[in-house]
């Protein structure tokens, strides 16, 4: 009987090893898919130059400050009643609706020259300044930007222009 009850236990220990092991039969599936948005590109395109119009020179210097509304003020120079073409720069910022965007302004030191621009035929200018609101509402904003321009004691008379335009850079926030 113990040879039996040996040979039974060993029997159901070897049976254990050979029966199969079943994996679990209630897997739960999560399904997923990948979506993008292309959006419009931001654009910006010039619309009007920077025009700080006609401008008497005297023998301090001073500035005149164009604003992005248009408006000239001056210190130290003089406004004659026929103004000349006055115009802040303009441009249209064009991109996908309802977007923030910020605006780059160029530094400080641009100069306008005449002649052969020595320092009485050179004029900088500092202080850019724009208007926007940095939004783009119904997918474009008009931008407008001002400047001070600095005058230097006995100005050369003459026509100033830059010697290459100056950049308004704008980016998605």
């Amino acid at each position: 009987m113990r040879k039996f009850t040996i040979l039974f236990a060993v029997s159901l220990f070897m049976i254990g090893f050979a029966s199969t092991s079943y994996a679990q039969t209630d897997v739960k599936t999560a399904t997923a898919t990948a979506n993008a948005t292309i959006i419009t590109p931001i654009a910006i395109t010039k619309v009007n130059d920077l025009n700080f119009g006609n401008i008497v020179a005297t023998t301090t210097g001073g500035t005149v400050v164009l604003t992005p509304a248009g408006a000239r003020t001056e210190a130290g120079v003089q406004l004659p009643a026929v103004t000349g073409t006055v115009s802040a720069a303009s441009f249209t910022v064009t991109g996908q609706d309802g977007y923030a965007y910020s605006v780059t302004l160029p530094a400080d030191g641009y100069a306008i020259k005449t002649g052969t621009g020595t320092a009485t035929e050179t004029m900088t200018l500092t202080s850019f300044i724009s208007n926007t609101t940095g939004t783009l509402t119904g997918g474009t904003e008009t931008l407008s930007v001002g400047a001070t321009l600095n005058v230097v004691a006995n100005q050369a008379a003459g026509t100033y222009i830059g010697a290459s335009p100056f950049d308004v850079k704008v980016n998605y926030n």
